[in-house]
This record gives C-alpha cells, sequence and structure tokens, in this order.
C-alpha cells in the first residue's frame, strides 16, 4: 500500500516557476515507477512526465519538454516536478501516481498506476 500526498501548486503568473512535490508512504516507494498527470477543466488526465524506480529513465509529453523536469529521492520517499516557463494552458489540476513493474509501453496510460494522490492545483494567469 503506497499513500502519495502532492503539495507546491498555486497561482502563478505566466513565464513563473513552481516545485511540486509528491511525498509517499510506505517502505517499497523504490520499487515503483511513478508518474506526473494533470486534467484540465472538461479534459481527460494526461500524462506530463514519468520515471522509473531508478530516476535513470525519464518521459515528458511534448507541450512540456525543455520546461518542466521530473525527478525523485528515493531516500526522501518523494518525487519531484519542477514546472518553469509556465503557460495558462498548464492550468490544471496535477496528480502524482504510482506503479509497479518494469518500465513499458503503457507508462502514459493512468490505468495502468495504481495509487493517486489527491492532487494539487496548478494556476497560470495571463
Amino acid at each position: 500500500q503506497v499513500q502519495l500526498v502532492e503539495s507546491g501548486g498555486g497561482l502563478v503568473q505566466a513565464g513563473g516557476s513552481l516545485s511540486l512535490s509528491c511525498a509517499a508512504s510506505g517502505r517499497t516507494f523504490s520499487s515503483y515507477g511513478l508518474g506526473w498527470f494533470r486534467q484540465a477543466a472538461g479534459k481527460e488526465r494526461e500524462i506530463v512526465a514519468a520515471i522509473d524506480w531508478s530516476g535513470g529513465t525519464t518521459y515528458y509529453t511534448e507541450s512540456v519538454k525543455g520546461r518542466f523536469t521530473i525527478s525523485r529521492d528515493n531516500a526522501k520517499n518523494t518525487v519531484y516536478l519542477q514546472v518553469s516557463s509556465l503557460k495558462p494552458e498548464d492550468t490544471a489540476i496535477y496528480y502524482c501516481a504510482a506503479r509497479l513493474g518494469p518500465w513499458s509501453a503503457t507508462f502514459h496510460r493512468p490505468i495502468t498506476y495504481t495509487y493517486w494522490g489527491q492532487g494539487t492545483q496548478v494556476t497560470v494567469s495571463s
């Protein structure tokens, strides 16, 4: 069982930055692949970034490449998402999620993640 709690969201002007964190409970945190997803109002939940158990492999959706950075600290049971050069279209609820298993072609699919946080709101004003 893994419990995830996100923090760090807020209201920021376009071009600004935020640091999102997701703290996890559980002894086997390092066994999980982790993802950050977001869901804007009226839209489906989408993958933003993902990272494998070791932190050695990462993925970013095209729209955030060069602006967002995912990282993890297994000693602190925490995954981070540094978001910068924010745009109004980045406005959404951001969720972290955890899944077991090796890195695979399904990492971008929300249904493959077992545990989810409650989400943190990111609002970017123009």
